[in-house]
Formats: structure tokens, C-alpha cells, sequence
């Protein structure tokens, strides 16, 4: 009787997982929407977007953007959000998007006289 061991070294697929369409990653992929992941890197800072992840929900989303994103402690917050509830603008429309905005001049701080107790602004 022949014991064959096959030693396995980190990354290494096992052959009845590897091989084209069938393998494990692409149905995940498949199935597990896609996450935005936003880090704040200190207290009082804006969260700044990150990158992306496939998650299978919101804390395995956190988790893995916890491992992904923050190895070295560079963060003290985390948010996701799933990437098909984030819409944006169409860069080709900004003009008239942003058009009226242009027309109101005391929207601007430069509008206003400023009393002389305010200072640094």
C-alpha cells in the first residue's frame, strides 16, 4: 500500500477547485454584491473612499474591509455601502447641473461684510 502526501503551500488551489468557470471565486463574484469602503483616518477627518470589496452583507462588508484596509491601524472608523445604492451625477450634464448655482452671489462668504470681531475666516 502507497500513502501519497501532497504538501500545500499558502495560495496553492486544490485541483478539484481549480479550472475555469467552475471555480469557487467566480460564483462568489457572482453572487456577493460589490461594497464602496470608506476609512476616517483620524478623528475629526472626513471618511475617504478606499476601495471595493464583494461581501455577502454589511458586516462581513466591515469585516473584510477592517482586514483589507486598516492592517495597520490607519483607521478608526469604517463605513460600506453597497455599490448600487451610491448614484452620481453625469459629468457630460455638470454645466447646466450646476449652472443656477451661479447666479446667487450671496451664497458666497464674499458677499458679506465681516465685523471686526471675527477673525481667521
Amino acid at each position: 500500500m502507497k500513502i501519497q502526501i501532497r504538501k500545500f503551500h499558502y495560495g496553492d488551489i486544490p485541483e478539484e477547485k481549480a479550472g475555469g468557470q467552475t471555480s469557487y471565486y467566480k460564483s462568489t463574484e457572482q453572487s456577493w454584491p460589490l461594497w464602496e469602503v470608506f476609512i476616517r483616518s483620524k478623528q475629526g477627518l472626513d471618511h475617504k473612499h478606499a476601495g471595493s470589496l464583494h461581501a455577502a452583507d454589511a458586516r462581513m462588508a466591515i469585516e473584510n474591509a477592517r482586514d483589507v484596509y486598516t492592517r495597520r491601524q490607519e483607521g478608526i472608523s469604517i463605513w460600506v455601502v453597497e455599490s448600487k445604492n451610491i448614484h452620481a451625477s453625469d459629468p457630460s450634464e455638470s454645466e447646466s447641473l450646476y449652472e443656477p448655482a451661479a447666479d446667487k452671489i450671496y451664497r458666497h462668504p464674499s458677499f458679506y461684510d465681516l465685523p471686526e470681531e471675527v477673525k481667521h475666516m
